[in-house]
């Protein structure tokens, strides 16, 4: 009796099935900007409702490592590594993710059709093009506003704010750098800004500029930086701010360079 007791036990297939979908769900959800703790936290769940004794995650910016065990001395370990690349900003996916997690903890789901949920998910199209250009053009002109500039700087900067986002889409298509993106399209702004001054159809081109760019701003970055601080996700945390610093430098440079250019030549009055 005392030998059966000791019989490591191991690790089920279903298990080994079940890390497969938590490492999943944490892939999306730490791709699409959700935080490093709700990351760890929704990989655990998933881990704990299939029943597995033992789990470790750990999980940063660029990868998820997560270690299950069968519990007991001797027993089975897996440990499974997934590298992340390309990252975006997601809130709705983030939220059907959480969704899906506690749907997955508190039903008898399968994780078969967890799986295939956690695929319907991924492939979800966004929101129509047409829907996101508005939002862009109102985010541009409020912001606009709120800088000091006139209504006619708002409809400038609402229609320059449609001009850079449907660049930045543009961009996205063929799977460019967000430095890159950052910098062509802040600097295709400032430029059209500056013409729209010099031609006499606004008045503040520093506030068209500033609302334009604020659709471009990481904030989204900045305030999960903090919360990974705040949470004691440290490198998490610094790898993020350093994301967030970057892309401010590159929206910063793109318009700084054209104003430069353009205050060297002199202007051009139209």
């Amino acid at each position: 009796m005392d030998d059966q007791n000791k019989k490591p036990r191991t690790i089920s297939n279903m298990q080994k099935r079940a890390l497969i979908l938590a490492v999943r769900a944490g892939e999306l959800m730490m791709k699409n900007g959700a935080e490093v703790y709700r990351v760890e936290d929704t990989i655990t769940r998933i881990c704990r409702a299939c029943h597995i004794p033992y789990v470790e995650v750990f999980a940063t910016t660029t990868g998820v490592f997560v270690t299950i065990g069968s519990g007991g001395e001797g027993g089975d370990v897996y440990t499974y590594i997934k590298s992340l690349d390309g990252r975006t900003t997601d809130l709705k996916k983030i939220s059907d993710l959480n969704k899906f997690s506690r749907e997955f903890t508190d039903t008898d789901l399968s994780v078969e059709s967890g799986i295939k949920r956690l695929t319907e998910i991924d492939k979800a199209k966004p929101y129509p093009l047409p829907v996101r250009l508005l939002g862009a053009g109102l985010v541009a002109s409020f912001f606009c506003g709120i800088f000091s500039g006139h209504i006619i700087d708002s409809l400038c900067s609402f229609i320059l704010g449609v001009i850079s986002y449907s660049l930045a889409s543009f961009l996205d298509r063929y799977e460019i750098n967000y430095f890159i993106r950052g910098f062509t399209c802040c600097g295709l702004t400032t430029f059209l800004a500056l013409l729209a001054d010099s031609s006499g159809a606004c008045s503040n081109y520093g506030a068209i500029v500033i609302g334009t760019i604020m659709i471009f701003v990481p904030g989204v970055a900045i305030t999960n930086s903090i919360r990974d601080f705040l949470s004691g996700d440290m490198l998490s945390g610094v790898a993020r701010m350093a994301e967030a610093l970057i892309i401010a430098v590159s929206l910063a440079t793109g318009a700084g360079i054209i104003i430069a250019t353009w205050n060297m030549i002199g202007g051009v009055t139209l």
